[in-house]
């Protein structure tokens, strides 16, 4: 098996051969498969998708693909929130890739970025459910600030958001 790689990309970072990028795509398996959200969830990720597209400031944001064996493993985007503070979206590492320290590599180069570009915060919005995740974010540096019960893609579930001071 080849190492992981990663590169930094604008949007597309790779173009999709149907109507849905690939990154939302396997955002809405995954978290199908192993969370049962359904309902908005695709929307809600294909919207972000498309924000970033849409607005992509190159020297302010940036999405990371990681591939292996020449596909996409995981992906992260960094976008500009405001002057002073970036937000991190869609953390994804594939199944296929996990146990490797991909999501600290990727969480890594978002904190990196942001240091470079002058950004003076970083924050986020995840699920209690996401325990890997979220225990990345916490090595990270990222501090839980706020939850909130609530029904979001067809569960109960508890969102948090994080906050990183660079």
């Amino acid at each position: 098996m080849a190492p992981i790689g990663s590169r930094a990309a604008g949007f597309p970072a790779r173009k999709s051969s149907g109507p849905r990028p690939p990154i939302v795509a396997r955002h809405a398996e995954l978290y199908l498969r192993e969370y049962g959200w359904a309902e908005n969830f695709e929307g809600l990720c294909a919207q972000i998708v498309a924000d970033f597209a849409s607005k992509y400031d190159p020297k302010r944001e940036r999405c990371w693909i990681a591939e292996m064996d020449g596909r996409n493993v995981g992906s992260v985007f960094l976008v500009k929130d405001s002057e002073k503070v970036a937000r991190l979206r869609l953390l994804l590492v594939d199944p296929a890739a996990r146990g490797r320290g991909l999501g600290t590599r990727l969480t890594d180069e978002c904190i990196r970025f942001a240091r470079q570009c002058g950004y003076r915060s970083i924050t986020l919005c995840t699920h209690k459910v996401l325990t890997v995740a979220r225990h990345t974010y916490e090595r990270a540096g990222f501090r839980l600030t706020s939850s909130e019960k609530r029904k979001s893609f067809g569960k109960n579930v508890v969102s948090e958001h994080w906050d990183l001071r660079l």
